[in-house]
């Protein structure tokens, strides 16, 4: 059985070459959003894979979408599961390579990833700022991921806001983005 989560659109950080949001649900139309997932599930089908996939794509200006990469794991493009939707992209990888049946992959808010990434120039112990204030804004859910060193545009973390709406979970993401720095 193939089951697969809503659609999500990726921001780049232009210098890094990263992501630094991903805004779930994606604002492309339901055509765009089909072609998608009839995409990814050829892609699961022809590697006869069990378990999470990750499929990410490029969407070109003449609407053409275009296979960047795969990952055969729970992936960075999915943690806002966690938060977001009825069952995160880890409890679905259980599921699936424990042959259970999938779990509802619906959205329960929106949701907004922000990439938590080292600062510009700053390379050594890593020292967070902003929590706290972070912490205030509704909605934010804070993951590190352990790493004691820090470097230019390493990631070191994410912080998912959940909202009523995506415009809003997009205003508080911003305001994350400007209060959580990771320095040294």
């Amino acid at each position: 059985v193939i089951s697969h989560f809503p659609v999500v659109e990726m921001e780049f950080n232009a210098e890094a070459n990263l992501v630094e949001f991903l805004f779930s649900p994606a604002s492309v139309t339901e055509k765009q959003m089909q072609e998608a997932v009839r995409i990814a599930t050829t892609v699961i089908e022809k590697l006869e894979m069990v378990g999470v996939l990750a499929v990410e794509m490029f969407l070109c200006k003449d609407g053409q979408l275009l296979v960047n990469e795969v990952a055969p794991r729970p992936h960075n493009s999915g943690h806002q599961t966690i938060e977001g939707n009825v069952c995160s992209q880890y409890e679905q990888h259980l599921r699936a390579i424990f042959n259970l049946p999938p779990g509802d992959t619906a959205i329960t808010q929106p949701s907004v990833m922000v990439n938590l990434l080292g600062e510009k120039d700053f390379t050594g112990d890593a020292v967070y700022e902003g929590f706290h204030e972070a912490l205030a804004i509704p909605g934010a859910h804070i993951h590190l991921y352990g790493k004691k060193t820090t470097k230019s545009f390493r990631k070191m973390g994410h912080i998912t806001i959940t909202a009523q709406t995506l415009n809003e979970a997009r205003e508080n993401a911003l305001k994350v983005k400007e209060i959580v720095k990771v320095k040294s």
